[in-house]
Formats: C-alpha cells, sequence, structure tokens
C-alpha cells in the first residue's frame, strides 16, 4: 500500500528563491503542453506524444533564449510537469467516457503564476537523498532543513515539495508500507469489538456503544479571528505589500483551523480503528447537505474526510469499514423491535417506540441501526450497501504543521 508522509520544511531565502524558479518552470511546460494540444485540436491534428512533446517543449526549448532559463532547474520536475498534463487529459477524456467515477472534469486550464498552491515532484532519476543531518538534498536548490515528526517506516520513491497558500513548505514522500509491519503495529483487535458511527454536527460521532464525541467546531470558534483579518485584507490597497501581509494572515488563520480539523480526525479515527476489528458507517451525501442551511457546519465537520481516513487505515491495519446506503432508515427504527416510526424533525433528540414504549436518545439508536445495517453484531436492515473500498492516503498523512497548539498524530 502506498501512503505519503507529509513533513514541513523551513528552506533559506536563498532557496526559497530557487524554489520558486522551480514552480514557475514546471508551471511553464505544463502550459506549453496544454496549449499544444489545443493548438493541434483547433488544426485538427492529432495530439502531440509525450516523447514528441518532452523533445520539444524541454530539449530543444532549452537551446533557444525565450525558454534558456528552463535548464536552471533539475530535468526531472519538467519531465514530471509534462507527466502531469498527461495524466490530466486522460483524467478528462476517461470523465468524458464515464470510465471514471464522480463528477464530470473540465478540460485541463492553464495554470497561473497567482494559483494558492504550487508544487514540483522529484523522482529517484533526479538524485535527491536525505542528509545525515537529517536534510533534504535536492538537485539544484541545495540541503533544506526538515522538521520530522517521525521517522520515515521505508525509503520513499519519490517527494514532491509544496507550497501553499500561506507560503508554508512541505515535502511529502511516497512511502510502500509493508503489511506485515503494519499488522504489528496495532495487533489484532478483539473480534467482538464492532461498533457502528452516527455522524452528527452537535455531536461530531456518537458510538453504538453510547459514546458521544464532541464536535470541536473549528471553524466557528475561529470565526471572530478570521472575521477581522478578512476585514484588514478587504481595507487594503490592491496590489500594496499590506495588502499582501494582510492576506497572509487571513491564508494563516484558514490553515491553522484545517490543520486542527485534520490533527482532530487522524486522532479519533486511529483510536477507532485500534480499538475495533469492524466499524459501520453511513454514507452520507455531505454534497446535498452543504447545499442547505447548514452548510457552513457541515464544511466545519468535515465527515468526508474523516470516512476517508476510516477507509484507508481499516485497510491498512487489517479492520473491516461498512458503509451502508444513506437511505436506510436509521433514526426511524426502534432498535429493540424494529417498528419504523416516521421522519422526525432535527430538534425531536428524543422520541418513544409506539411498539415497546421504549425511549431512545436519537442519536444512539441511529448508531445501533448503523451497526445492525452493517451486518455487525449478528443483526441486519435491509437496503443496506456494504462496501470495503479503500481509498489512497491523503497528501497529509502524516506531518509536522508548525502548530503547537495542536495534538500530532499518534
Amino acid at each position: 500500500m502506498q501512503l505519503r508522509y507529509s513533513f514541513r520544511l523551513y528552506p533559506t531565502r536563498g532557496q526559497q528563491a530557487a524554489l520558486g524558479r522551480a514552480f514557475g518552470c514546471a508551471r511553464v511546460v505544463y502550459n506549453d503542453a496544454v496549449r499544444a494540444r489545443r493548438t493541434a485540436r483547433e488544426n485538427k491534428l492529432p495530439f502531440p506524444r509525450a516523447g514528441a512533446l518532452s523533445r520539444i517543449l524541454i530539449t530543444e526549448a532549452k537551446k533557444t533564449p525565450e525558454r534558456a532559463w528552463l535548464g536552471e532547474v533539475s530535468s526531472v520536475v519538467l519531465q514530471q510537469s509534462l507527466r502531469d498534463a498527461e495524466s490530466a487529459y486522460s483524467n478528462f477524456f476517461a470523465s468524458l467516457k464515464g470510465a471514471r467515477k464522480g463528477p464530470r472534469l473540465g478540460e485541463p486550464s492553464f495554470k497561473s503564476r497567482k494559483d494558492t498552491r504550487q508544487a514540483i515532484r522529484f523522482t529517484a532519476n533526479a538524485r535527491w537523498r536525505l542528509t545525515g543531518a537529517g536534510n533534504l538534498l535536492l538537485p539544484k536548490i541545495g540541503e533544506v532543513k526538515v522538521r520530522w515528526s517521525r521517522t520515515l517506516p521505508t525509503v520513499p520513491s519519490s517527494v514532491t515539495v509544496v507550497k501553499d497558500s500561506a507560503e508554508r513548505y512541505f515535502a511529502s514522500f511516497v512511502i510502500d508500507t509493508d503489511p506485515a509491519a503494519d499488522l504489528e503495529r496495532f495487533g489484532p483487535a478483539d473480534p467482538d469489538h464492532q461498533i457502528g458511527i452516527d455522524l452528527g454536527l452537535k455531536h461530531f460521532a456518537i458510538l453504538s456503544d453510547g459514546t458521544k464525541i464532541e464536535n470541536p467546531q473549528f471553524l466557528r470558534r475561529a470565526e471572530k479571528k478570521l472575521k477581522k483579518a478578512q476585514r484588514e485584507l478587504s481595507r487594503k490597497q490592491k496590489g500594496s505589500n499590506n495588502r499582501e501581509k494582510a492576506r497572509l494572515k487571513v491564508a494563516l488563520a484558514h490553515a491553522a483551523v484545517t490543520d486542527a480539523r485534520r490533527e482532530f480526525h487522524h486522532q479519533l479515527s486511529t483510536k477507532l480503528i485500534r480499538e475495533n476489528q469492524a466499524i459501520g458507517v453511513e454514507d452520507l451525501a455531505v454534497r446535498a447537505l452543504a447545499r442547505t442551511r447548514m452548510a457552513k457546519s457541515v464544511h466545519d465537520a468535515g465527515w468526508s474526510q474523516f470516512v476517508a481516513m476510516l477507509q484507508y487505515k481499516a485497510q491498512r491495519y487489517g479492520r473491516i469499514l461498512i458503509k451502508i446506503g444513506r437511505f436506510v432508515p436509521t433514526s426511524q427504527t426502534c432498535h429493540v423491535c424494529g417498528r419504523k416510526d416516521g421522519p422526525k424533525t432535527l430538534h425531536i433528540r428524543e422520541w418513544t417506540c409506539p411498539g415497546c414504549h421504549t425511549v431512545h436518545d436519537r442519536d444512539i439508536n441511529a448508531a445501533i441501526n448503523v451497526k445492525k445495517a452493517a451486518g455487525l453484531g449478528g443483526h441486519s436492515l435491509r437496503s443496506a450497501d456494504k462496501t470495503t473500498a479503500p481509498v489512497v492516503a491523503q497528501r497529509t498523512e502524516t506531518g509536522s504543521h508548525g502548530l503547537p497548539d495542536v495534538a500530532r498524530v499518534a
């Protein structure tokens, strides 16, 4: 299984300038590849192949006065930028044919130097390496200081250097994990430890054993600070240095919220995966819920990110994750007698079953029904949609983000 381990970088001013040149050169090559594709389509010519693009846009372009500065960066960075353009078009065509899941993708567009996220990738051919002092040696950039939050389990196959909107730098390593070592790390869980999870807004997660986990509401808590920073930004003159400083404050405030939410999801997902052999969870229609009056709270909760973490961690550590269909009436069904009592408005937090007269906590009852619908504990509701499809770990599977008030992933 491949994962990404992300760590904070602290380049010097000279190294930041070198990275800026590399970002710019990679962007130019990508845009040239997109332009070549569009020109071929407009002239009704066959799309140029990757080898021809590499020769024209990199090898021959370096010999011209207009593109001579492409030789100032590693050629691997430029080649990987061409690969990104090829992948973008492959995904676009697959989306048009319906072979790619998810929303339909648009045609690849040009990248801008004002994009909030810049990235370049170094493969093994670039001869990058980790030094004995714990620094990251990159070709034509130098030794960059890394803040290590943990040791890498194996030798990385590639590294991507990322600059985010808050002007922070990260090194994202691709790691091939050892399944045996992963299973040994957590060990086997008790087969009887199986839970259902009902995700909510007042409480982030309610477990079938009655445990309720509070919703930290990171965005709501930081709203006052974010509003002040955004208000100061709106008052600055466009193009001024003060406006850039104000923009950076806004970006850092949003980054702090994002990092804190991600760390919370990692802490909770790791704890649940470690303690339970099987987990049932609802397949929520987050996109639809984000179009309601609860949109801000739904986005603040970050359910999709949390479930994605449960998915890949379950695959990595030999656990079972079952997602049930979103139309299973978990909040309407009595988990004791199985009677369906009909829809209930959100303000009803407790209700009494007309059949067996059991008083139910709405959320705990839903979590128990999620567990049953997932086929855990020897019970099952109808219309259960079971899936254990794994997902690839996100860029920030683990990392150090420079936030001292945020707990690190265990």
